[in-house]
C-alpha cells in the first residue's frame, strides 16, 4: 500500500526490446513469489511482487537502506533551505537508462509530475501534493518548492512509486519497463514467470553480481515450499510463516527474518452500513483480541500495535494499553448503534495470502461472543484487488512499510488520503488537523507529540483495526550468498551471488 487499469498485461507474453542481454544459466537466481503482476509501471504499482520489480529495474532519486537510513541513489547530494520548504538535488552524471540515454533532471520532473497527476492513478500522489513547483535548474540539478515545511521530503523520493522513468517512454512503460536499475526487463508471462537480466551499465561499479533473475509465480504456498526443498528455486520471497520451523530444521536452507512496519488490517468501509457508524467499528475493535490475532495469523512472528507505528518506534504511544477483548463494552456499543442482537456480515480474505486468510477466520471466531455472525469468503488475489478492495464493506487487507512515518499514515487516515478514500472512507476532522500539523512540524519532539495524539484518535474513533506489524521472512538455499532481507520487503540483489 485505487485507480489504475489492470488489463494492460493480462493473458499475454510481454517481451523486452532487442537491447536486453541474454543470461548465462549458472548466474541465474530463481525466486518464487505468490502473485502475477498487474502492472510494470512503477507509478501504478501497489502489491509486493510489483514493488520488487520497481527496486530491481528502476532507481529512485534517493534510497532507504536495510537499516532504514536515507542514502543517495540517482541524486549524489541535496540541500534544503532553513525553512525546509526548498529542496535542491544534484544528480549523478553519466547514469544511463536501459535504452541508452542519460538520465537528467527533466526525467525526474516528468516522473514526479506524473505521480501527482490524478489521471495516472498513483497511490503515492497524496505524498507529493505538498509540492508547489518543480524547477529544472540544469541537466543535473532539480529544485522542489514545497507548500509547507517538510523535513522528510528527501525520504519520500525513495518510495516505490517514485522510481525515475524516462520521459520519452511514458506511453509504453507499463509494457516495456525501462529504468536505470541493476537489472533490465527481459520478459513477463502472467501466471508463470518474470525474467530480468543484468544491466552491465549500472552506475555502481561491480554490481550486480548476478547475470539474471527468474521469478517463478507460485500462488500456492505449498508449491513454493516444495520448490525450495527440492532446489527448483533458490529463494522464496515472503516465506509462508507456517513453514519457518520446518526450514529451521533444514540444513540446506537459511531462514532470514527482519522486523518491519508492514501491517495487515481489518478493513471496515464507512461507505457501507453498518460500518458507517463509529460505534460499530469501535465495538469490533473492542471484541478483537490482538494478541490472539498475532498468534493465529503470524504464529507469533509479529508485534501487537495500535496502528502501523511499530512498538519499537520512538513515536509509539506507550500510554495506550493493549488489553484483552472487552466483550461487555463491545455489546454495549452495538446496542447503542441499534444492533443489540448483533448482525450478519461477510468478511472477504485474499487467497494466496495465508496470514490474511487466518485473520479472517480468527475474526469470525472472535466476533461470535458479541453476536456478530461472520461468513468468511476466500477470493483469488487478482479478483480481490479488482472486485473487493475498496468496494466491499468488510475485508482483510495489508500494506508494506513506507519510507517515512508520514507516508505510512497520512494516505490511510487523512480524509483526503489516497488509500483512505479507497479503503475505509474515514473522516475525522481532529485527525486531519493532527496529521496536517505533523507534516509541518519542525522538531522531533513536536512530531512525537502529534503522532501520539494520532494513535489515541485512531484507537478511540477507529477507521478499522490494525492488530499487528509483522516480521518479513525470506528463505534461501545454501548456494545463495550475500543476501539479506529488507524491512521494506523488497529484494536487494545487487551483491547476491549463486554458486
Amino acid at each position: 500500500m485505487h485507480w489504475f487499469s489492470r488489463s494492460i498485461i493480462a493473458g499475454m507474453l510481454l517481451t523486452a526490446p532487442t537491447w536486453s542481454n541474454s543470461a548465462i544459466a549458472q548466474g541465474t537466481l530463481r525466486v518464487a513469489f505468490g502473485s502475477s503482476l498487474n502492472t510494470l509501471d512503477p507509478a501504478k504499482t501497489k502489491i509486493g511482487e510489483e514493488y520488487i520489480q520497481n527496486f530491481l529495474i528502476y532507481s529512485g532519486v534517493t534510497e532507504i537502506d536495510r537499516d532504514g537510513k536515507l542514502k543517495p541513489d540517482l541524486a549524489e547530494s541535496w540541500t534544503a533551505s532553513d525553512d525546509v520548504k526548498t529542496w535542491t538535488f544534484k544528480l549523478r552524471k553519466g547514469v544511463k537508462f536501459h535504452h541508452g540515454r542519460e538520465v537528467d533532471a527533466e526525467d525526474v520532473k516528468a516522473t514526479i509530475e506524473r505521480v501527482i497527476d490524478k489521471a495516472t492513478g498513483s497511490v503515492a500522489r497524496v505524498n507529493f501534493e505538498i509540492i508547489d513547483k518543480i524547477e529544472v535548474v540544469d541537466p543535473q540539478t532539480i529544485k522542489f518548492e514545497l507548500k509547507l515545511p517538510y523535513a522528510g521530503f528527501a525520504e519520500i523520493l525513495s518510495d516505490r512509486q517514485a522510481r525515475v522513468v524516462p520521459r520519452d517512454k511514458l506511453d509504453t512503460i507499463g509494457q516495456e519497463p525501462i529504468g536505470t536499475g541493476p537489472f533490465k526487463f527481459k520478459s513477463y508471462k502472467p501466471g508463470d514467470r518474470v525474467e530480468l537480466v543484468k544491466n552491465p551499465d549500472y552506475y555502481v561499479p561491480g554490481t550486480p553480481k548476478l547475470d539474471a533473475i527468474t521469478f517463478r509465480i507460485m500462488p500456492e504456498s505449498a508449491a513454493q515450499v516444495t520448490a525450495l526443498e527440492t532446489g527448483e528455486v533458490d529463494l522464496v520471497w515472503n516465506l509462508p510463516l507456517e513453514s519457518i520451523e520446518r526450514f529451521q530444521k533444514n540444513s540446506n536452507v537459511t531462514v532470514d527474518s527482519v522486523a518491519t512496519s508492514t501491517w495487515d488490517g481489518v478493513i471496515m468501509n464507512a461507505a457501507h452500513k453498518p460500518f458507517d457508524d463509529v460505534r460499530v467499528r469501535r465495538a469490533i475493535a473492542l471484541a478483537l483480541d490482538k494478541k490472539a490475532l498475532v498468534e493465529a495469523a503470524l504464529y507469533g512472528h509479529g508485534s501487537v500495535t495500535h496502528t502501523m507505528i511499530s512498538p519499537t518506534h520512538p513515536y509509539y504511544n506507550k500510554d495506550i494499553a493493549i488489553t484483552g477483548p472487552d466483550i461487555a463494552g463491545a455489546k454495549k456499543l452495538l446496542a447503542e448503534a441499534g444492533h443489540a442482537n448483533g448482525f450478519k456480515t461477510t468478511i472477504f480474505v485474499p487467497s494466496g495470502r495465508p496470514p490474511r486468510e487466518r485473520v479472517g477466520i480468527t475474526v469470525k471466531e472472535l466476533l461470535k461472543p458479541v453476536g456478530i455472525e461472520v461468513d468468511v469468503q476466500r477470493v483469488p488475489w487478482d479478483k480481490f484487488v479488482k472486485d473487493i478492495e475498496g468496494k466491499e464493506a468488510f475485508y482483510v487487507d495489508g500494506f508494506f512499510s513506507r519510507p517515512t512515518i508520514d507516508t505510512s499514515i497520512y494516505p490511510w487516515y487523512h480524509s483526503k488520503g489516497s488509500w483512505n478514500t479507497v479503503l475505509w472512507n474515514y473522516k475525522n476532522e481532529a485527525m486531519d488537523k493532527v496529521l496536517d500539523a505533523a507534516r509541518g512540524a519542525k522538531s522531533d519532539d513536536e512530531r512525537a507529540k502529534l503522532y501520539k495524539e494520532f494513535q489515541a484518535l485512531a484507537v478511540n474513533e477507529p477507521a478499522g483495526v490494525v492488530p499487528y506489524v509483522l516480521n518479513h521472512v525470506n528463505a534461501f538455499r545454501k548456494n545463495v550468498k550475500a543476501f539479506q532481507s529488507s524491512p521494506m520487503m523488497w529484494l536487494d540483489l545487487r551483491q547476491t551471488t549463486v554458486q
